[in-house]
Order: C-alpha cells, then structure tokens, then sequence
C-alpha cells in the first residue's frame, strides 16, 4: 500500500484518530499524519497521550502550515485520506476548496485525483448548513462518515465503540484490522436475545 494521509482537527473525539493511528501503524500501513493547531491542544485535553507520541507512531509528519509538503501535489501517490475527528470548520474549507493549509490543500488533492476521502465528522445537532456542507463533499467523491455507534456487537467500553468507528472507516480501504465483530446474520452473528443484555 502506497500510504495513507491521517488528518486530525481539533473537534471532539481526538481518540478517533489517536486509533487510526495507532491501528495503521500496528499493520504496518504508511501514515502521513498532518494535525491542526486545535487538533494539537485537543490531545491534553481529551487523551493521556503526548504529541511526540502520535509524531513517533507516523511515518511521515508534515506541518500543519506548510502547503508545500509532499502531500500537497496529486503527484505524490498515496491511497488516500481520513481526517478524524473532523471539525465543521474543516468540512467546511474542503467543500469550498478553500485550501489555506496542508490538511485541506491535501484533502483538496485526493479529491480531484479521484481518490478516497473519509471524514469522520464530529458534531451534534447538526443544522442545515452542516447538512448541506457534507452533501457537498459527497457529490465531490468524498465520503461522511459520523462516528455512529452500532450495538449489534455488544460494546462493553468505549474502546469497544471507537474501535469499531475505526474498523467501518478502514473497510472504505479494505483494510482489515479485526477491531470488532461483524454482523452475519441470526444464524452467524449475535444471537437476538443477546441483544436484549443492553436494555
């Protein structure tokens, strides 16, 4: 795999991306991690995690600010791109291609060379502006993906919930990291009345 492109923003649930990171990383995926001014305060505040930390686990790490990075060219070949969290901030410049730094000009790239974008965007109500934005970003190739919690595996933890947020986001580049249990049917996935343990 040529490597994916990992943005980070400064909108709640920072863990999203800390375990893509960390996910990719422990497969042996390349990782291009770019994250913003707000994503880097949003460490200390949601997560026990350092920022040398998530520097050390990426392959390549890549200045918030600098449009002139490898990853700011359609040349440079990368499988694609996943920001999570996103920030309706960042949803916002990437559907009007507004590309004033390296997270959106990157993301701005793999759209128009018609590769893959997911956005695990991160926020709640949501009006018809941020509506709008996310169907703008669809009908560009993007993908919105909401981090939507499934229950039909039993989640006893949130790292139970966030693994499989982050399972659901790697499938869009069938990649297959084992983060959850999958739904087969009654016959081969939960059973029915295991369903009933969550009321």
């Amino acid at each position: 795999m040529k490597g994916i492109i990992l943005g980070i923003t400064g909108a709640s649930g920072i863990i999203y991306g800390v375990r893509t990171l960390e996910t990719l990383t422990k497969l042996g995926v390349p990782t291009h991690l770019i994250i913003s001014e707000s994503g880097v305060r949003n460490i200390s505040i949601e997560s026990r995690y350092k920022l040398d930390e998530l520097k050390a686990m990426a392959n390549y790490v890549h200045d918030f600010r600098d449009v002139s990075a490898s990853v700011a060219s359609g040349s440079y070949r990368v499988e694609g791109m996943i920001v999570a969290p996103c920030s309706i901030k960042t949803l916002s410049a990437i559907a009007n291609s507004y590309n004033e730094t390296l997270l959106v000009r990157a993301a701005d790239v793999i759209l128009k060379e018609r590769r893959k974008l997911v956005l695990v965007v991160r926020e709640t109500p949501l009006h018809e502006g941020h509506l709008d934005l996310m169907l703008r970003v669809t009908r560009m190739g993007g993908i919105i993906m909401p981090p939507m919690p499934a229950f039909y595996h039993i989640p006893k933890t949130i790292d139970d919930i966030v693994n499989q947020t982050v399972g659901k986001v790697l499938d869009q580049f069938s990649i297959e990291a084992d983060l959850f249990k999958r739904w087969g049917g009654t016959e081969g996935g939960v059973e029915p009345n295991k369903l009933r343990q969550i009321r």
